[in-house]
């Protein structure tokens, strides 16, 4: 619900004042949160520079690509293959989706929990923003984990002739019980929403 701007705003008591305001100790987080995209941004174009130096033959680029994805082949790569490429482009897909997570923490997460960004009208507003509170923002968390968690073991098995079969495994528990958890906070958020409206 939106707030009415024309209410005039109480001031509040000193103590409560304090402790409101503290919210904005998470706005260096947020920021530092930024910084972490920027990282992330620059190692993706790192990653698609040497995919395209190797795609034209560049050796060095291709050895790169091959010691950064963990690929092992039984005779020496002197070009890219289907495997190494899908590798490398499951590794950009994983770093976008990473990136959309942060987005979602940044920019809910302030909305949510520090202060209002007043971007009612702007044709750029994320469409999820309109509706967003913490219960909300938690599944949307959830399900880009899952996302990412996906993305890693689809990695793995597809390397699978270089990944040990503990390692396999131990991925394949934590994607389950990731998916499992986001299951459990969807359900307990629709049982809350329930509650509550049943209580109005």
């Amino acid at each position: 619900m939106k707030q009415d701007s024309s209410k005039p705003t109480r001031k509040l008591k000193p103590i409560p004042g304090l402790i409101f305001a503290s919210r904005w100790l998470q706005l260096p987080l947020y920021l530092g949160l930024i910084l972490a995209q920027g990282v992330y941004v620059y190692h993706f174009w790192f990653e698609l520079l040497h995919l395209l130096e190797a795609a034209f033959g560049n050796q060095a680029a291709l050895q790169a690509l091959v010691t950064n994805m963990g690929y092992q082949s039984e005779v020496p790569l002197t070009a890219l293959n289907e495997t190494l490429i899908m590798l490398v482009v499951l590794a950009l897909i994983d770093v976008v989706m990473i990136s959309n997570l942060l987005i979602m923490v940044i920019v809910g997460g302030y909305e949510t929990f520090v202060s209002r960004m007043h971007l009612e009208g702007h044709p750029d507003q994320p469409e999820w923003l309109d509706h967003v509170n913490a219960s909300v923002l938690k599944v949307k968390l959830g399900t880009a984990i899952i996302g990412i968690s996906s993305i890693h073991l689809l990695k793995t098995f597809i390397n699978a002739a270089n990944t040990p079969p503990h390692v396999m495994m131990w991925q394949t528990i934590i994607h389950v019980t990731f998916l499992l958890s986001a299951l459990a906070i969807a359900y307990t958020d629709k049982i809350l929403s329930s509650t509550n409206k049943a209580s109005h």
